[in-house]
């Protein structure tokens, strides 16, 4: 979504209502744990002022992402609202500095690039991990060269695998219990 600012004056009285679905396919380049996101819903309101745009919107869409445990595909709803403000005022480098939230933006050029907004919006709300469901379930038994165990497995191997005496040392063995007398 982009929108020239001249074009935007004539909705300075009543507001721009906005509901249209975006694509946002940067998405999946910059975070490369997105495998897929479905076409983002974008609802909202933007208000005007004399050099600055105020949009109140809601985003929502579905993400493709790994499961932690089996790395299969998992959809990942999300649901986003946010207000966010466009400035393209001459001051507005200064405004900026003196602004302490990430939710303002400086427009440069005459033309507002929302896109980049909305991706940044969509990336921070990935998760560091999914799990698919039934996930807690899941039991494998190993590959070519590798093998799957928990630590519960472990523990129950080390308890059956006391070390054994070889007979050959018995004899070694108790030279050791000896006691110098």
């Amino acid at each position: 979504m982009k929108w020239v600012i001249h074009q935007l004056a004539k909705y300075r009285e009543n507001g721009m209502t906005l509901d249209e679905f975006v694509v946002l396919e940067n998405v999946e380049k910059r975070n490369h744990d997105v495998r897929n996101i479905s076409p983002v819903h974008v609802k909202g309101h933007c208000t005007f002022g004399a050099a600055q745009m105020t949009c109140h919107l809601q985003l929502s869409g579905t993400l493709i992402l790994p499961c932690a445990r089996t790395w299969e595909d998992v959809e990942y709803p999300f649901e986003i609202e946010t207000v966010e403000v466009f400035n393209w005022s001459e001051t507005a480098l200064a405004l900026a500095s003196a602004q302490t939230n990430d939710n303002f933006h400086i427009v440069e050029g005459d033309v507002i690039h929302v896109d980049p907004v909305l991706e940044e919006l969509v990336l921070l709300e990935i998760p560091m991990q999914v799990y698919k469901e039934g996930a807690d379930q899941f039991k494998h038994e190993g590959g070519n060269g590798w093998s799957y165990t928990t630590d519960e497995d472990l523990n129950d191997l080390q308890e059956d695998d006391q070390p054994k005496l070889d007979p050959r040392l018995a004899e070694l063995a108790k030279y050791f219990d000896q006691t110098d007398e």
